[in-house]
């Protein structure tokens, strides 16, 4: 089985190589493929990975190159993780939007739309020449903002499913709270990606019991605490909301919060060099355990789930994914892209039947579906008022004076990125 990891000199990947070579009976990879243009960077994590694989005794090989063209060809499956303009471009995206006292965030409200400018060009240039050298090939999006992303690809005809760690996440904490294995532990999880509520938390599978309750009675300060949301408001809901929802519930308080310490993209840009300072270290043959810091945290264990489901049947039956929504959602369109649980096998992924959704909820999934949908169009086709309207059109911003200057400020720092500007 061959793989390819399209940005695989992301300081993430260490993270990847570990689960592959730990599961590597789930997902028997014989020829893994790490493409980068970032060549010293790429040496420096390949390095590392093929060390990781010989301490765990891992038979395949790696390699690496910045020919993406030759490191997709004869790929089964192509992993996107990459980020165009790089941690710069993030610091932008927290930064300026915070000028017009709105959210500065890289996945969500105008950073989150100056990303998807910026990167589903990219991607799908990607996704043609996999389709030229791989026809059969599957593509696993992990690249933000994963929703949009996975529609453009959708949309283009191309064989690819969306992943976010933020539901495993979810279920390897619940598991803990209840002692039980995370295998055993199945999610109503219901939204789009970074815009989604565990309604549900059961024991064994779809119909197995629901002891949200139970973990909400028992836990709720642990878990209110750890999505930096208050008590109140997780009580109130009856359902744990995603971390990404304080943006929405608590907007005004993030935004004070933001303006007074250090962008997270700085914080990583920092952490990411000392990371590569670990990675050329010729002795270390693991994840350093500064990496736990980096973010994606089980990220390596829903990939490899994911592809070994796509691939020959071997994950997990049931995978919280992005794909189609295809009448899932009754109150959006077929083509929208929604985060749900899925059936997944080598045919694809297909949402299962979603329990009756709290308009509470589904009046945001609506908005926010209509925003990416109006994101994705400026992505396609550029222009200025296409901009405009899909910042006017997000829940984040929603004021014609806040969505002009956005605008402004958006196509000003991505203008390298933007061909038509």
């Amino acid at each position: 089985m061959r793989l390819a990891v399209v940005g695989g000199g992301s300081t993430y990947t260490p993270e990847l190589i570990d689960g592959f070579a730990r599961l590597r009976d789930t997902l028997p990879v014989s020829e893994l493929v790490l493409v980068d243009p970032a060549a010293d960077r790429l040496e420096l994590v390949g390095g590392l990975a093929r060390r990781i694989f010989a301490k765990q005794e891992h038979p395949g090989t790696i390699t690496t190159t910045s020919d993406l063209d030759a490191g997709v060809a004869g790929a089964d499956a192509v992993l996107l993780q990459l980020r165009v303009g790089g941690q710069a471009a993030r610091e932008r995206d927290e930064t300026w939007p915070l000028e017009c006292g709105c959210v500065g965030q890289e996945t969500t409200g105008a950073g989150g739309l100056a990303k998807a400018l910026r990167t589903v060009p990219v991607v799908l240039d990607i996704a043609e020449r996999v389709r030229r050298t791989s026809p059969d090939a599957w593509i696993i999006d992990f690249t933000n903002p994963v929703g949009i992303v996975t529609r453009a690809l959708l949309q283009a005809g191309h064989r690819a499913v969306g992943l976010c760690n933020v539901a495993i996440g979810f279920q390897r904490r619940f598991a803990k709270l209840l002692d039980v294995a995370p295998g055993h532990v199945h999610l109503d999880h219901v939204g789009l990606n970074h815009l989604t509520w565990e309604t549900g938390v059961r024991i064994g599978g779809p119909e197995g019991e629901n002891v949200l309750p139970k973990l909400l009675a028992e836990h709720g300060d642990d878990i209110a605490g750890n999505l930096r949301l208050p008590r109140e408001i997780v009580d109130r809901l009856g359902v744990v909301p995603s971390y990404y929802l304080r943006y929405f519930y608590t907007h005004d308080e993030v935004v004070r919060e933001l303006r007074t310490k250090p962008s997270r993209a700085a914080e990583v840009a920092a952490m990411e060099k000392r990371l590569l300072e670990m990675y050329g270290d010729p002795a270390l043959a693991e994840k350093p355990e500064l990496l736990a810091e980096r973010g994606g945290a089980f990220y390596s264990e829903a990939a490899v789930d994911l592809a070994a489901s796509l691939l020959g049947g071997r994950g997990s039956p049931y995978q919280v994914v992005n794909t189609y929504n295809n009448g899932t959602l009754p109150f959006l369109p077929d083509d929208a892209v929604i985060e749900a649980q899925a059936a997944v096998g080598p045919a694809g992924a297909t949402p299962l039947a979603v329990r009756e959704v709290d308009p509470l909820f589904a009046g945001l999934i609506a908005q926010v579906t209509a925003y990416e949908e109006l994101a994705l169009e400026a992505a396609l086709r550029g222009g200025r008022d296409r901009v405009f309207k899909a910042l006017l059109s997000h829940p984040l911003i929603g004021q014609y004076e806040y969505a002009e200057a956005l605008t402004d400020r958006l196509v000003a720092h991505n203008r390298e990125h933007l061909a038509w500007a």
